[in-house]
């Protein structure tokens, strides 16, 4: 019998699926998305040892599994979008990658049902696809079989406050303002007119889950002083004022209040050995 949580993922991959074709044409050219992306990878490699292989979650097209095979990782590239796996599918091939990436078609909430249990040396998971559950705590309660001992968990997520958000009451937008605050049952999305369920998450939610096999390595708020990607057009119209904006969010990201307040945070734990 399915649940809600099965049919919500099911939902949130028919969506993704439709929109797989487009995907890298519609954000590849976003200046805010691609800084979010040199982030989340600078981050992620200071943790990566030579030949460590990687289980990427929500993998999308492959743009950071590319990244990570490019740099000699081997990636295990998970996936409910049957789209979105054909694309990284090609895009492997294209750029002769196939002996460094694997795929395979699994939900995040189903990872007992993974063919390649590994070990791996890092679980990752990028741009909040673990937001499409309300069943995260399964998700991270399956983490430590799946990793060598001293391996990592490095996760990008939605938390529950966004200052860029907050400052929209400025603009009457209250429901903006506030949707993150008032989540517990899920907050409506829709891509390509599919519609489907998100949740969000603080970084103490993650700790409380992992506490018992993990230490915390760090976190960053990510677009906490540097707007948001949606916020379409921001570098672009304002660059001395973005550039200024990315140095102060390299210096202060990892610093309280603004490892906690950005659109989405990264967090890295360790498991203990």
């Amino acid at each position: 019998m399915e649940t809600t949580a099965n049919i919500n993922e099911q939902l949130a991959g028919e969506a993704f699926s439709n929109q797989s074709g487009v995907f890298d044409a519609l954000y590849s050219g976003n200046t805010i998305i691609n800084y979010k992306r040199e982030r989340v990878r600078r981050h992620a490699l200071q943790y990566l040892k030579p030949g460590s292989s990687i289980l990427e979650l929500n993998s999308g097209t492959g743009e950071d599994a590319l990244f990570f095979a490019q740099k000699d990782f081997k990636v295990h590239a998970t996936d409910i979008s049957n789209g979105m796996q054909a694309e990284l599918i090609d895009k492997a091939a294209r750029n002769n990658m196939q002996h460094l990436i694997s795929t395979e078609i699994c939900s995040y909430t189903q990872l007992h049902q993974l063919k390649n249990k590994g070990p791996y040396d890092l679980i990752f998971s990028n741009f909040a696809g673990l937001n499409c559950t309300d069943e995260l705590d399964k998700v991270l309660n399956s983490f430590s079989a799946l990793l060598n001992s001293g391996g990592i968990v490095t996760l990008v997520v939605l938390s529950k406050f966004c200052l860029w958000e907050i400052m929209m009451l400025f603009k009457g937008k209250f429901k903006t303002a506030f949707r993150r605050f008032f989540s517990s049952k899920g907050r409506a999305a829709h891509v390509e007119g599919v519609h489907f369920k998100c949740w969000y998450y603080n970084p103490s939610f993650i700790k409380k889950h992992l506490k018992i096999y993990f230490d915390v390595l760090s976190v960053e708020g990510l677009c906490a002083i540097v707007p948001p990607s949606y916020i379409e057009g921001f570098a672009e119209k304002h660059p001395a004022v973005y550039k200024f904006l990315t140095r102060a969010e390299d210096k202060l990201k990892t610093t309280w209040p603004w490892r906690n307040i950005g659109d989405y945070y990264i967090i890295s734990l360790k498991k203990k050995i």
